[in-house]
């Protein structure tokens, strides 16, 4: 059916909100010259306004519709995802975004169609549909590899849906990986809210506690995202971050009897305990110089607070996870490591490591001195 759009924004300007008139007859002028660029741009400002939301639907379906051929693709995308945000129920908002999907070209307009794809996902998720929502994330990530300097507002719908589906799924590591993946994709300050800023700190936060396969915290420890953490509620599970980077048991014993503030870390109580003790671990290695790195089981047990029997299964542990490099003499009871895992340095870890510095330069400026006192000085010919 061809609509009349003069007739339609006509009839909208009437009938909507004072505030928002000028806005829809800046659009219908613009629609009238056939300025798509700076229609698109007008279309945007009208779906910024706070008073638009319950216009945007009959808006999309009978404006949109009529010149989307002519937008840009991602834009029409971006527009249709944001206008189907203004409905409730969850046969329409699929029906919508699939339809939305359909129109895009994934040939000529992949960028587009990964975010119609990675939308359509996140609302497979939203109403429970996981194997769906698992096909359509590993469709986009795989487009998402082919392609080449993809804009971040696709990125951040890829890894944004890709980490609510491994939170939904609770399974740490991979939910950590995409969600620190759509923080480099999204400006925390200005496209999230104080309450959601929060929310994906505490997220993870608690995800680096708990990944089986998270040792390094690098790279969240250094994300201005933890500063949601504090004042809040969940401020001592920021401690407790910096705690396991810096493999302090003494301190994990102190902030352990606030574990039943958050039952999933009270849970799991076991596994940070045997977590801590590698990081410990992990931290007595470091601490050490090349040539002080064969530890005796005892040193170990006295360092990780474990009993000497549980230490080679413990270094086992380590072993295998790669987080050291070394071998076990069983007999002598005794470890030798060669390579510890690199990680981000608290401030007492870097003053530690200046400290060895210091001492192997002046160890290396007595050296220097012995051997001119032996040798005298050397005649120049």
């Amino acid at each position: 059916m061809t609509i009349d759009v003069d007739l339609y924004l006509s009839k909208t300007v009437s009938t909507a909100p004072a505030e928002l008139q000028p806005i829809l007859e800046k659009i219908r002028k613009l629609h009238s010259k056939k300025l798509w660029h700076q229609l698109t741009l007008a279309t945007f400002e009208f779906l910024d306004h706070p008073l638009s939301p319950p216009f945007q639907v009959d808006f999309f379906e009978n404006f949109v519709r009529e010149f989307e051929a002519k937008l840009n693709a991602l834009k029409l995308v971006d527009i249709g995802v944001r206008t189907s945000k203004q409905l409730s129920d969850p046969n329409a908002i699929l029906e919508f975004l699939s339809s939305l999907r359909s129109r895009i070209d994934q040939t000529a307009d992949p960028a587009a169609y990964i975010l119609a794809l990675a939308s359509l996902a996140h609302a497979k998720l939203a109403f429970g549909d996981l194997v769906g929502t698992k096909t359509d994330i590993d469709e986009c990530l795989k487009l998402l590899d082919n392609l080449e300097g993809a804009e971040r507002i696709v990125s951040a719908a890829v890894y944004g849906v890709a980490a609510d589906y491994y939170k939904a799924k609770a399974d740490y590591a991979p939910y950590y990986k995409n969600s620190l993946l759509y923080l480099a994709c999204v400006d925390p300050d200005t496209q999230m809210e104080p309450q959601e800023r929060l929310e994906r700190a505490h997220d993870l936060a608690v995800s680096a506690l708990l990944g089986d396969t998270i040792y390094n915290f690098g790279e969240l420890l250094m994300h201005p995202i933890l500063e949601a953490l504090e004042g809040s509620p969940f401020s001592w599970i920021k401690d407790l971050l910096f705690t396991f980077n810096e493999g302090n048991i003494g301190k994990f014993e102190s902030l352990s009897p606030r574990l039943p503030q958050e039952p999933i870390l009270a849970a799991n109580a076991a596994f940070l305990r045997q977590k801590i003790c590698l990081m410990a671990l992990i931290e007595a290695v470091f601490s050490r110089s090349a040539d002080e790195r064969t530890m005796s089981f005892q040193t170990i047990a006295e360092e990780t607070r474990l009993p000497q029997e549980e230490v080679e299964h413990l270094v086992m542990k380590a072993l295998s996870l790669n987080l050291i490099k070394g071998t076990l003499d069983q007999v002598d009871q005794k470890a030798q490591i060669t390579w510890v895992q690199p990680r981000v340095l608290s401030r007492a870890q870097i003053g530690s490591l200046a400290d060895r510095l210091e001492r192997w330069s002046q160890s290396l400026s007595n050296v220097e001195q012995f051997a001119h006192s032996q040798t005298g000085e050397v005649p120049v010919a």
